[in-house]
């Protein structure tokens, strides 16, 4: 069985996935460690809970690893979880991972969104920093925006909660720009505006489609203690 934790990083994973994949909503902890209950031999993590939740747990990714269930993490939590175990050998994917394991990126809340309930779809309703970085890099490289103006709306960017973080906020939060060209700075950020979270979950999905429905049973360089924590019930 393959599964997939996918939210506002991918909202339509469900049409995306194929048959053979399940995709559940973010995980929150205890869900990894369900999963690999239910007979999951691969785990794809891209969305998981954070605020109103306690978020997924690193012993239940290793867990699952340690029973040599091939566990993937990309784009948001994902992300994160991947930097984490990436040494235990979770498997990480794409960009914002990078990033996270080589150092670039340190803060958590930079993978941080607002986004609509499930039942209407996930869909995001303001920009994470790995998104701005992303388009900026991105206009800057085809010489859409000068280094200077870069790391003025870069800053501004990272100044803003990012429940309130869209890309309206970060330009009025440039000073010495006139009205006009608020406008078209707005216009050229939105035309041009990269989903870094969306293209690491779209290769994340690849890689779980491509690999095997089935556990490892490689010998693993490291031993997970068992503990009570590990107990479903203490998840």
């Amino acid at each position: 069985m393959k599964i997939i934790f996918a939210g506002p990083s991918l909202p339509d994973a469900a049409s995306l996935a194929g048959k053979e994949i399940c995709v559940l909503p973010p995980a929150t902890q205890g869900d990894v460690q369900a999963a690999v209950e239910q007979g999951a031999n691969v785990v794809g993590l891209i969305d998981g809970g954070f605020e109103y939740a306690a978020p997924v747990w690193h012993k239940e990714i290793l867990h699952a690893l340690s029973l040599g269930v091939a566990v993937f993490g990309a784009a948001s939590m994902g992300a994160l979880r991947a930097a984490e175990c990436h040494p235990f050998g979770m498997i990480g994917i794409g960009r914002i991972f990078e990033d996270y394991r080589a150092g670039r990126l340190v803060d958590d809340a930079a993978v941080a969104l607002t986004h609509a309930p499930s039942a209407l779809g996930s869909k995001p309703l303001t920009v994470p920093l790995v998104n701005v970085s992303a388009t900026l890099d991105a206009m800057e490289d085809r010489g859409l925006l000068e280094s200077r103006l870069r790391q003025q709306l870069e800053d501004a960017a990272g100044a803003i909660f990012f429940k309130k973080r869209t890309w309206r906020a970060v330009v009025e939060q440039c000073a010495g720009l006139a009205e006009p060209d608020r406008a078209d700075l707005l216009a050229a950020l939105l035309s041009n505006a990269v989903d870094q979270k969306r293209i690491d979950a779209l290769e994340l999905l690849k890689a779980v489609q491509e690999v095997r429905d089935i556990r490892s049973n490689a010998d693993l360089p490291w031993k997970l203690h068992d503990t009570p924590f590990r107990t479903r019930s203490e998840l």
